[in-house]
């Protein structure tokens, strides 16, 4: 077996295997459809992906890097059907090979959750949301204790959606535990699975996933579906959009189960909270772009303020650095790290279509959260850095990277918020 990979620019790999067979001749030829294996991950599945992989296909590897936003295009758009299939039949939206089923998920996802309709009648619950964690900050700030960034804003986007999908809290704003579930099946997802090569072992769940996976999401779904609701009244939450769905049979989706509830709970929240937190970082380890944030922040909102989701579009240098964190994190940074400068006045976004900057990737494996990620970022990290100065716990800040299906800090980014 023969094996070459494509690295994207952004730092999704895609693995290529054909099977070598000897010719008539006594040469060996390469043969298959070369179709693309169904695994993508992020900067190494492993702390050492790159310098494991001899382990699995030998000395040589064949490593091709797409380097120019048109190649990848070409990869995730225009010939993204060669490239966007999975193997995982059962594992929801995420692992789901293109098929009847995916195209359902992805239609009630684009039209019953994530829409811009649906995200506008929110706003009310994402606002609450950002004041419980302006709260705990402030909190912390009267005591003169440290919090841990990611955490605290891993915790209020974790909120955010099982408020969405169940209308409850799912942790406690101190909460480490769910955090490091989170960020373990994360790394599970990235491994090697055995059952994908030996499928007899595939009841085994050597790899832990769904056992993780259906941990939160089961007995809110079960209870739910025990008490039933009813489809003549508008949803309340995701849940009950869900279950309504289901019930009307109107997308012909009846295999929706506490695995995909868990998918959509947990899809996105680790990457959301991990760019808050390298956002944060970098902002804390340049003191000028700081300044300029925290500048138009006061011009435009009034120092002390949380931002509204309508300040968005009139805090350009804000969404620069967002911009820039997407490009450095959670890709791969081959690049000397550049100002968050580079996309004041330009026009290109994170949405799919500008293949210079790819962070929730393109093509019809576009992340369908994205919206609803974009948005809570924004307001936290502009609310936080409004209402607070920032000062390090240590003053030696840590910016190692602990490499996974995203790359987050090897050390929490510890801050003191400091009344302004």
């Amino acid at each position: 077996m023969a094996c070459i990979h494509i690295v994207l620019r952004d730092g999704f790999k895609f693995q290529f295997r054909w099977m070598t067979q000897t010719s008539s001749t006594g040469t060996k030829a390469l043969s298959g459809d070369r179709k693309p294996a169904s695994q993508v991950t992020g900067k190494g599945c492993q702390d050492s992906w790159p310098y494991n992989e001899s382990k699995t296909w030998g000395a040589l590897v064949t490593t091709v890097v797409v380097s120019s936003p048109s190649t990848s295009k070409a990869i995730l758009k225009e010939h993204d059907s060669l490239f966007c299939d999975r193997k995982h039949h059962e594992f929801s939206l995420v692992w789901l090979p293109v098929s009847t089923l995916w195209r359902s998920y992805r239609k009630i996802c684009n039209m019953h959750i994530f829409n811009r309709q649906k995200l506008d009648a929110s706003q009310d619950l994402r606002r609450k949301k950002i004041k419980d964690l302006l709260s705990y900050v402030e909190e912390n700030c009267r005591a003169g204790k440290a919090i841990d960034f990611g955490q605290a804003a891993f915790n209020t986007s974790i909120n955010l959606l099982s408020n969405t999908i169940f209308s409850i809290d799912l942790v406690h704003p101190n909460e480490r535990k769910f955090k490091d579930t989170v960020w373990g099946m994360m790394e599970e997802a990235g491994k090697p699975n055995l059952s994908d090569h030996f499928p007899l072992l595939k009841k085994l769940h050597l790899q832990g996933t769904s056992h993780h996976n259906t941990l939160y999401a089961g007995e809110m779904f079960e209870k739910r579906q025990e008490h039933g609701c009813s489809i003549s009244t508008e949803s309340k939450d995701m849940l009950d959009t869900v279950l309504n769905i289901i019930q009307d049979k109107s997308e012909n989706v009846v295999l929706i189960n506490r695995v995909h509830i868990q998918d959509l709970l947990i899809a996105g929240n680790d990457t959301a909270s991990i760019t808050m937190e390298w956002a944060m970082a970098e902002l804390l380890h340049n003191p000028e772009a700081l300044s300029k944030v925290k500048l138009e922040l006061e011009q435009i909102v009034s120092k002390g303020n949380p931002i509204e989701e309508s300040d968005i579009t009139r805090l350009p240098y804000l969404q620069a650095v967002i911009k820039e964190t997407f490009r450095l994190y959670p890709t791969v940074p081959l690049l000397v790290p550049r100002k968050a400068k580079r996309f004041l006045g330009s026009d290109v976004d994170f949405k799919g279509q500008n293949f210079e900057l790819i962070p929730f990737g393109a093509g019809r494996r576009i992340c369908p959260g994205l919206s609803l990620a974009i948005r809570m970022l924004y307001l936290m990290l502009g609310s936080l850095i409004n209402s607070f100065d920032w000062m390090l716990e240590d003053e030696n800040m840590d910016m190692e990277e602990k490499f996974g299906p995203t790359i987050k800090k090897a050390k929490p980014l510890r801050t003191i918020p400091i009344a302004i």
